[in-house]
């Protein structure tokens, strides 16, 4: 009777456990099928955070991004506009990411003559009503751009400003991208445009009087005026890149157009100190490696 009982629970655990390697061979130990990798096939793909190819612009920013001096002194000539512009001549951002129907339709340009950083986050929200999927940003130059050293906006007020006027976006739009450029190196630009006696000429109306006033004035006074200006826009270069780091869907140049070397041929005729065509062009070509760039620049 013994043996019996033994041999029948030999028999039972025998059974169990050839069941429990079939059920086993036949499904992964969290269930589903027993096919190699299938229980991931319907894990959820990652979506990039960047998107290289954003189908709506909009552009917030100074005269530079409106062609200012580009085709007619003293005046806007948006259609060169490095962002949004639809001339042949420049190729913008907007037609590159877009292709030339598209750009006309879907891309807006907010950008002010003479703006500082205050004015951005009225921009911004003028531009948030179209929903743009990238929102440019070239801001800075006139806040270093004062008529004194003592003018120019604070470093800490540049950052506030900043802040502000992603803050603005972001409370509409928070999946927007945001491309920013660094402020041009002003002390190249007068440089080069100081050679020009209609450029200086055109300067003594105002432009940037910061940097370009006494134009031709080389004493210590003055060549530490200049110092101090182009310390104030490095300054702003690094408040606009660790501001920008912060936010994932935010893109800064990287300095890139802080250090391109504008050449005669790449400033206006009319004031040698804005981008002419050409300068809005490679602006424009900047800008557009920096978007579609596999990862951000350091």
């Amino acid at each position: 009777m013994r043996k019996q009982r033994r041999r029948r629970a030999r028999a039972l655990i025998g059974t169990v456990a050839a069941t429990t390697a079939l059920a086993l061979a036949g499904c992964g130990v969290l269930g589903g099928s027993s096919s190699p990798g299938e229980g991931r096939k319907h894990a959820p793909r990652s979506v990039p955070v960047w998107d290289r190819s954003p189908a709506s612009i909009a552009a917030v920013g100074d005269s530079i991004t409106r062609g200012f001096d580009a085709c007619t002194v003293l005046s806007d000539c948006p259609e060169v506009s490095w962002a949004t512009g639809t001339s042949d001549r420049v190729d913008s951002l907007a037609t590159r990411l877009l292709g030339r129907t598209a750009a006309a339709d879907h891309s807006w340009n907010y950008a002010v003559t003479g703006a500082r950083m205050a004015d951005l986050s009225g921009q911004m929200a003028d531009a948030v009503r179209h929903r743009p999927q990238l929102v440019t940003v070239m801001a800075g130059a006139n806040d270093a751009c004062r008529r004194s050293v003592r003018a120019m906006t604070p470093v800490a007020d540049f950052r506030t400003q900043f802040e502000d006027a992603l803050h603005t976006l972001r409370t509409s739009l928070p999946k927007t991208q945001v491309y920013v450029s660094s402020v041009p190196n002003l002390k190249r630009l007068w440089s080069q445009g100081r050679t020009s006696p209609l450029g200086r000429q055109i300067w003594k109306l105002g432009i940037c009087p910061s940097m370009l006033g006494d134009a031709d004035d080389l004493t210590s006074t003055a060549t530490l005026r200049r110092d101090r200006v182009q310390q104030r826009v490095e300054d702003y270069n690094k408040v606009l890149a660790e501001v920008c780091a912060k936010d994932r869907r935010c893109r800064f140049d990287g300095g890139a157009v802080y250090a391109y070397r504008f050449g005669t041929d790449q400033l206006s005729h009319w004031d040698w100190f804005h981008p002419s065509t050409d300068g809005q062009s490679k602006l424009a070509a900047i800008a557009y490696r920096t978007i579609t760039a596999e990862s951000p620049v350091d």
